[in-house]
Parts: C-alpha cells; structure tokens; sequence
C-alpha cells in the first residue's frame, strides 16, 4: 500500500475535487491523504456551479475535474478564466477514441476507477509544470476533442528547456535517437524529445505516419518520391533522405497501390 505522509515535511498544494460522483471525490479524497503528503484538499463540489463558487471561495492550487456534469463539463469551468490560476489534473470515463486527445495534449488524466501510482505521479507533475505550460497544453486538448475525427491534431512536445505545440501536419519526420526522439517539422525545427519512437509510432498511427524503418517515422503527406535504388530511400519535403527497411518498403508500395487504385 502506497503512505508516503509520515516524517515528511513538504509545501502544501491546495487542492479541490470537482465530480458529480460522490463516491468518485470520496476515493479521491482518501487516496490523497494516504499517498500525497504535498496534497491539502480544501474542499469538493459536484457540479460547474459549485466548483466556480468553491474556487473563488478556496483558491486552490490544484484542481481534479470531472469531465461531464450535470449543468456542464469540466471545460465549461475552465472558460469562465481568462488566465487559469491553478492546475488541473482531469479525472475521466471517456472512452478510447477520445483518451488520444489527451495523450496528444500530454495532459494529465485520470481514468476511472482512479489507479493510486497514476494519481501520485500525476500530482507530482502538477507540481511543477508552469500555468503557461498547461495553458498550451489545455489549448491542444481543447481543439483535439472539438476536431476527434481529423487526421491532422494538436501534439506538446516537450523537453528540459521548452514546450512546443505543434500541429501533426507540420511534423515532416521523426528518428530514434535511443531512448529519445528527433523530431524535424516543416519551418526546419528539430525538436529532441525524451520519449522513445515506439511511444511516437503509437500515438500518431492513423494521423497520416508510417513507420517505415525501425527507426524512422514519416509523414506521408510530406513524401517527395521515393527512390528505390540502395534497398530503396523516401525524399521528403525538406529535403531528408530517410532509409527504408525491407518491412517498411513493402508497406510503401502497398499504400502506393492502394493510393493509385
């Protein structure tokens, strides 16, 4: 059982649970006391009403936000600030499909029934990540859920020094740099992100990219030609010639086919 409250002394995070499930802001409750030692929760509410009056009655630092309420969403809440005072980590149900929003936006979520490690690390990072950070990060969510269907999406890349919100379609390839990735984008950024390809590979797969070397994830919209000479080399739109494997030729070719009809 995770308990991390004993003999530590820590700054203190206030903190306000907004869900239209009782026994959801129960749980979260006790979860909280038990494993984050940094978490003062000093009040919940159960739908947007309450939670814009109990935050301009607490002034929390952190908010866990239910998603769908009663009398609206959790981002419903958020629009009624300009500039939004405190973070957020979302608590959710959504389904799969919308899950990805999330991932894109690299934004905290909770998923239903809450799992203790996930809200501590969540926490955590809450702790430390910017209001300009989440302010960016809350933008691509926002316009990925209102656009689910379309290929092209909102993605935060982020490393040690900066955040980036990027639009899928300006991403012209991504390469394995071990356990990181490069990415390289339509205006010539290269963006160097911890995260490995396979977790890229994941996320972007039916928003247009093919992995089509063990290393290498392209942009189909961002081919040249593709030069079958050496094993064979797809040209991109800025000019990088990326290898292609003998699995990721013949997926080439089949999409060609499937293309050219």
């Amino acid at each position: 059982m995770l308990n991390f409250r004993k003999n530590i002394s820590v700054k203190v995070l206030r903190t306000l649970i907004i869900d239209d499930e009782q026994p959801v802001r129960e749980t979260l409750r006790n979860l909280l006391l038990r494993t984050c030692p940094q978490v003062n929760v000093v009040g919940e509410a159960d739908s947007v009403a309450s939670g814009i009056k109990a935050i301009r009655e607490k002034a929390p630092e952190l908010l866990l936000l239910g998603i769908r309420m009663a009398d609206g969403t959790g981002f419903d809440l958020l629009e009624h600030y300009d500039n939004i005072p405190f973070r957020v980590i979302f608590v959710t149900a959504y389904e799969e499909y919308a899950i990805r929003a999330f991932s894109f936006s690299a934004i905290d979520y909770l998923l239903k029934p809450v799992n203790p490690e996930k809200l501590v690390n969540a926490v955590k990072r809450a702790e430390v990540i910017s209001r300009q950070a989440f302010n960016m990060q809350l933008e691509a969510l926002r316009d990925n859920l209102e656009n689910i269907g379309n290929q092209n999406k909102k993605i935060i890349l982020k490393n040690q020094e900066s955040i980036f919100l990027l639009n899928t379609s300006d991403i012209v390839h991504c390469m394995s740099e071990g356990s990181y990735t490069a990415f390289e984008t339509s205006d010539n950024q290269n963006i160097l992100v911890s995260k490995n390809l396979k977790e890229y590979d994941t996320l972007l797969s039916g928003s247009g990219f093919l992995r089509v070397h063990r290393s290498h994830l392209i942009n189909l919209k961002h081919i040249k030609r593709f030069d079958k000479h050496d094993g064979g080399n797809v040209v991109m739109s800025n000019g990088a010639q990326i290898p292609v494997s003998a699995s990721g030729r013949e997926r080439l070719l089949d999409l060609f086919e499937e293309i050219s009809g």
